[in-house]
C-alpha cells in the first residue's frame, strides 16, 4: 500500500494506531506530544509512562494503549533533538520510523498515522525530516502491507491550505482537457474545449493586424522606413542581448547541464535543491555527474521545485528529458499551478495531490 501525506490533525486520524513524538523522560512536551495526551487523558496516559516505562533514550520506542484517542495503540518515537546535524540526529530520526513500524507490525497494526517527527519543537528541518520520513516508511513498505499515513499538521500549512484550495479548483477548471482532440492548422495544436471556447474573431484579427502593418508601412516615409524596428532596438537594450546570447549557449544543453546551469546562475547551493526537492542526494548526484543522465519525470518535476523556477524554465528543463506537462493530467495541472504560483513548497503540493485523489509524488 502507498504512503498517503495528508493534513490533520493526527489525534483526528481514524487508525489502528498513531505515533507521538515522545520526550525520553516521562513528561509531557508540547505540539503533538501535548495534544495526544490531551485526546488520551493526561493524567491517565503520564501515569502509564512514569509506572510502567519511565525514561527512554533518543530513537528507542515504546507502545501504549490508545486510551481515549479511540486508537487501540500508541507508539511513543523518542525524538531526537536537533542540535547541528553532524550529532548523529539523522540516524536517531530514522530509527525513530523504522522502529515505530517494526512495534506496529510486531502488533499486527494494519493502519498508523505519523506526526513529521522532530520536525516541530525538537528544531529538525522541515524537508530533511520529510525526506528522512519517505525513505524509511517507504522502504517498509516495500516489504509489508501497512497502510501507513504522515501526518502534517500547523497552522502556517491549514492557513496556505485554505488559501490555494479555491483558487486551485478554479485553476484545475480552467486548464484541465477531460477529451482532449488535437487539431493541427499552420502548425498550431488546439484542444476541442480551447477551440470551442476561442472566438472566431480571435483567429481572424491577427491576420487584420497582418494587413493593416501592411497598409501603415506603404504611408511610412522614405526618411525613416522602419520606425518600429528603431523602436524594437532602442528597447530591446544591451541587458536583453545578454540574457538571449547567453541562453543561446545553452540551447544544446541536456537535462542534466541544464540544471546545474539553472542552479549555478541562480547563486543556489546544490544542498539546498534537492532537500527542498525532497530527492536523495546519491540521486541528485547521479544527474549532477551525468551530462546524459534521464531522470524519471516525477524526480525532475520535483527539481523544479528545488531549484524554484518559473513555468518557462519548467518547461524548458521538462523538455530536454523529453518529458510535458499535459493538460489531460491533473497531477501537471496541480503542479504547474505551484510553479506559476511560486509555492515551492513540495509537502503541500503533496497533500494538494493526495485530496484530489492522486499519487504523491515524493512518495
Amino acid at each position: 500500500m502507498p504512503l498517503k501525506i495528508v493534513r490533520n490533525d493526527i489525534t483526528k486520524m481514524q487508525t489502528e494506531a498513531m505515533v507521538n513524538t515522545a520526550n525520553d523522560y516521562p513528561t509531557v512536551g508540547t505540539g503533538c506530544d501535548y495534544a495526544i495526551y490531551q485526546a488520551a487523558g493526561h493524567e491517565e496516559l503520564l501515569k502509564y509512562r512514569k509506572e510502567k516505562i519511565g525514561s527512554v533514550p533518543e530513537g528507542e520506542v515504546f507502545i501504549t494503549p490508545g486510551f481515549r484517542t479511540g486508537c487501540r495503540y500508541i507508539i511513543h518515537a523518542v525524538s531526537p533533538l536537533f542540535v547541528d546535524g553532524q550529532s548523529g540526529e539523522e540516524d536517531k530520526l530514522r530509527s525513530c520510523y523504522r522502529k515505530s513500524l517494526q512495534l506496529a507490525r510486531k502488533h499486527n497494526i494494519k493502519s498508523l498515522a505519523f506526526p513529521l517527527i522532530s520536525t516541530g519543537g525538537f528544531g529538525y528541518p522541515k524537508e530533511e525530516g520529510l525526506r528522512i520520513a519517505v525513505d524509511e516508511i517507504n522502504a517498509f513498505l516495500l516489504k509489508h502491507e501497512m497502510l501507513v499515513y504522515l501526518v502534517v499538521f500547523d497552522q502556517k500549512a491549514t492557513r496556505l491550505g485554505n488559501q490555494l484550495y479555491p483558487d486551485l479548483e478554479s485553476y484545475i477548471d480552467e486548464n484541465y482537457v477531460d477529451e482532449k482532440r488535437e487539431r493541427e492548422y499552420s502548425g498550431i495544436l488546439f484542444s476541442a474545449r480551447e477551440f470551442s471556447t476561442a472566438t472566431l474573431e480571435e483567429y481572424i484579427e491577427p491576420a487584420r493586424g497582418v494587413r493593416r502593418e501592411k497598409a501603415n508601412f506603404e504611408h511610412q516615409s522614405v526618411a525613416n522606413p522602419f520606425p518600429q524596428r528603431a523602436e524594437a532596438e532602442e528597447s530591446f537594450g544591451e541587458e536583453h542581448e545578454n540574457a538571449l546570447e547567453e541562453r543561446m549557449k545553452h540551447i544544446s544543453d541536456t537535462f542534466s547541464e541544464y540544471l546545474i546551469y539553472l542552479i549555478d546562475s541562480r547563486g543556489m547551493s546544490y544542498p539546498d535543491v534537492y532537500k527542498r526537492a525532497i530527492v536523495d542526494k546519491k540521486v541528485f548526484s547521479k544527474i549532477k555527474n551525468n551530462p546524459n543522465a534521464h531522470p524519471k519525470k516525477i524526480t525532475a518535476m520535483c527539481l523544479c521545485i528545488g531549484a524554484r523556477l518559473n513555468l518557462d524554465q519548467t518547461r524548458d528543463l521538462l523538455a530536454r528529458a523529453g518529458y510535458a506537462l499535459s493538460p489531460c493530467d491533473k497531477t501537471d495541472i496541480i503542479f504547474s499551478y505551484f510553479i506559476e504560483n511560486q509555492i515551492y513548497d513540495m509537502i503541500e503540493l503533496d497533500i494538494q495531490l493526495e485530496e484530489h485523489g492522486l499519487p504523491c509524488l515524493i512518495s
